[in-house]
């Protein structure tokens, strides 16, 4: 195997070195989070950090990269304690990759891709129209990661839209049967076609 001393990462050009280091995680959910700003500009951006925080309170966490820039996500979630997180799918990679490009807030992604809005039970956030899992949820709490500049940001789940056929009698959500993709490093989309289940274990 090569193996890569943590004193060579600051000789590596930095592209290089954001792709590597991305992806040593393995593979990371693949979603787009839409808000909207107080002005009523639609924001959407995709991210690869959301994660399972709880269940009960039904919890999810992301993680935002530092403030000292820009942040049309970050900034209306705090300014109206509301967004959407959608699974992206097979067929959207293309437009849903697009929206990690930097535009000013005043521009909105859904104008700039062939991505669709939507709006459900007066939520406000807007959804992605194809994705086949939508989530509503509402801001609790953020938590500054001292040692890079980072943000944890949790939100509580409101409510849960899924496509028909993928949710299973046991509550199960078949991400697979709706070609959600999951994303390896930076930019690559990974489609699983298959989906691999094992009963609750107990000891032997």
């Amino acid at each position: 195997m090569i193996y890569i001393p943590n004193a060579d990462f600051e000789t590596f050009e930095h592209l290089y070195k954001i792709n590597l280091v991305n992806c040593c995680s393995g593979y990371k959910s693949a979603n787009l989070l839409g808000s909207k700003s107080v002005r009523g500009v639609e924001n959407l951006a995709v991210f690869s950090s959301v994660t399972h925080i709880g269940s009960d309170p039904a919890l999810l966490g992301f993680f935002c990269r530092p403030t000292s820039v820009a942040r049309n996500t970050y900034d209306n979630i705090k300014d109206t304690g509301f967004y959407t997180i959608n699974h992206i799918h097979a067929g959207i990679l293309k437009d849903a990759h697009h929206t990690s490009a930097k535009y000013d807030a005043e521009i909105s992604e859904f104008d700039k891709t062939d991505l669709l809005s939507e709006y459900k039970n007066e939520f406000h956030a807007p959804f992605v129209k194809s994705a086949p899992l939508q989530l509503a949820m509402q801001l609790e709490a953020e938590y500054p990661i001292k040692e890079n500049g980072t943000i944890l940001v949790i939100g509580q789940i409101k409510g849960i839209y899924v496509q028909e056929g993928l949710l299973k009698a046991d509550g199960f959500i078949n991400l697979s049967e709706g070609k959600v993709s999951a994303i390896n490093g930076l930019d690559a989309y990974a489609v699983a076609d298959s989906s691999v289940r094992f009963e609750y274990q107990r000891p032997k």
